[in-house]
């Protein structure tokens, strides 16, 4: 029997090829008459050409950075201010979509972002409205109530309803120029998404549905998407998984693995997908359970320790950094307190304390 549980999902999704070319229609329908499109430098042609097709669209913010700065959330809220929006339209990857969540929260509020950053000032009752169009299968941010920030140096992680899309227009077409590094990066992002979503203190059964579709999908698909960006069947079943990924950890949120990731990212300078990939394979192992167990035999393996092997193998052809020694000089004991100290550990299953990290890390160098 099923424990007890609560489960919510107020997007409105739109998925299929060739869903974003009916975005004219889409905005109608949801009621959206002036617009702002943030989204990266390559999307940015392309956004001010929608404006020019698209009445609805009013204004673009096309420097969002590959981490998202809080700059650039300040440059998109004074467009939206300026232009009396009332809705922004994320185009890319997580960062164009927690940029556009993150402006969107605090257009309408009397302060200034750093203000919400920072926690001096609560996120207002009232937000434009946020149509979130993921570029790349990995993020699930479309999904998701969460915005990860940067502020110089500084990284947050930031839960809050008000950063829930109202809709998310998932077209596989428009991953299909993303080059191979990116969907493999991305690739594993979602898987890190699914597993930990599954294996999270908070999971529950809803969540570990789609959980386990997701993995299966995409340890049946991500290596084609990385030897064939143009392969349609298999970009189509990574925006699927990538969606379901999202999904699965919106509720119990990630663990140790997205921990862990954020001071490999901003002390080693890993790619986000890259830096959960790093410790995914040996938080397998350490997560190893009858529950892990089922999952494994529920896509179609043998064990967790073919699903380690698996993941592995993935970051290889990849070319992803495995080993401390990719990183150059590390300073172990400051990655093991970091990575220790961040909230999402809480969720691990296993007590992850600087010593156990300690361990793991140093069986990667």
């Amino acid at each position: 029997m099923a424990s007890d549980f609560v489960y919510s999902q107020p997007v409105r999704i739109y998925f299929g090829e060739g869903k974003f070319a009916s975005l004219g229609e889409i905005l109608d329908e949801l009621g959206a008459k002036r617009c702002v499109v943030a989204c990266g430098k390559h999307f940015a042609p392309e956004a001010e050409a929608l404006r020019g097709r698209l009445d609805a669209i009013v204004g673009v913010f096309g420097g969002v950075e590959q981490n998202p700065q809080l700059s650039g959330i300040e440059e998109t809220v004074r467009l939206c201010r300026k232009l009396q929006a009332d809705t922004v339209i994320g185009i890319g990857g997580g960062s164009s979509l927690d940029t556009a969540k993150f402006a969107a929260a605090v257009t309408l509020g009397e302060g200034e972002p750093l203000e919400y950053y920072r926690g001096v000032r609560p996120f207002p009752a009232e937000r434009l409205n946020i149509i979130a169009v993921p570029t790349t299968a990995g993020t699930g941010s479309e999904v998701t109530q969460v915005s990860v920030v940067s502020h110089g140096t500084e990284k947050k992680t930031i839960n809050n309803p008000v950063f829930m899309p109202r809709a998310a227009i998932v077209d596989p077409l428009l991953s299909s120029t993303v080059p191979p590094r990116t969907t493999m990066n991305t690739g594993l992002d979602a898987l890190a998404h699914a597993l930990e979503g599954y294996w999270s203190r908070n999971h529950q059964p809803i969540s570990d549905l789609m959980a386990i579709e997701a993995v299966r999908i995409i340890l049946s698909n991500l290596e084609t998407a990385w030897r064939d960006g143009s392969n349609r069947e298999a970009r189509a079943n990574m925006a699927y998984a990538a969606l379901l990924g999202g999904l699965s950890f919106a509720l119990p949120k990630t663990a140790a693995s997205h921990a862990c990731s954020y001071p490999l990212s901003e002390d080693y300078h890993l790619p986000h997908g890259e830096a959960c990939a790093f410790t995914l394979d040996s938080l397998v192992r350490i997560n190893a359970d009858e529950r892990l167990e089922y999952l494994c035999r529920a896509v179609g393996l043998k064990d967790t320790e073919e699903l380690a092997q698996r993941i592995a193998a993935l970051k290889a052809l990849g070319g992803l950094r495995t080993r401390l020694s990719d990183l150059g000089e590390v300073d172990l004991g400051k990655l093991c307190r970091d990575c220790a100290a961040h909230p999402l550990m809480n969720n691990n299953p296993v007590r992850m304390d600087e010593d156990a990290l300690r361990r793991m890390f140093e069986a990667l160098k």
